[in-house]
């Protein structure tokens, strides 16, 4: 189960990403049944990416694939085309969302949004990376 605490560790590890490169962020963690969990939006981040985040992160959970690649899938002629019409309309499909896995099974999902695509995924890789890491010192311990 994807606590608070872990959502707050995946934040953290994302923000300074985003610091890193300068671009302030609305970041969002999302739970095993997609539920909001924790988000942060940085000084200076736009208002219109909260929910945009916040969706990813669902997107990422709900179909346990990073927004990305289902970006990649939703073209046009793609197996997923018009997918983002789906769910109300929280399908989210361009880079920055991404499971959230222990041992091949999804605990839950990062989304973030402020940027432009790549920026995007890089901080939303830093706070997967985050989780990740804290799952393997947990079976270690």
């Amino acid at each position: 189960m994807l606590k608070l605490e872990d959502a707050r560790r995946v934040i953290a590890a994302a923000e300074k990403k985003a610091e890193q490169i300068g671009q302030p962020m609305n970041i969002a963690v999302a739970d095993e049944g997609g539920n909001l969990v924790a988000h942060v939006r940085m000084d200076g981040a736009w208002l219109g990416s909260i929910d945009i985040a916040i969706n990813k992160a669902f997107t990422a959970r709900a179909f346990d694939i990073s927004t990305k690649e289902l970006a990649e899938n939703s073209q046009s002629g793609g197996q997923f085309f018009g997918i983002h019409a789906s769910n109300h309309g929280r399908v989210m499909i361009f880079a920055g969302g991404i499971p959230l896995k222990h041992e091949g099974k999804v605990m839950g999902a990062i989304g973030v949004s402020g940027g432009n695509g790549e920026q995007d995924q890089s901080v939303a890789e830093a706070g997967a990376a985050a989780f990740a890491q804290t799952e393997r010192l947990r079976r270690t311990a």
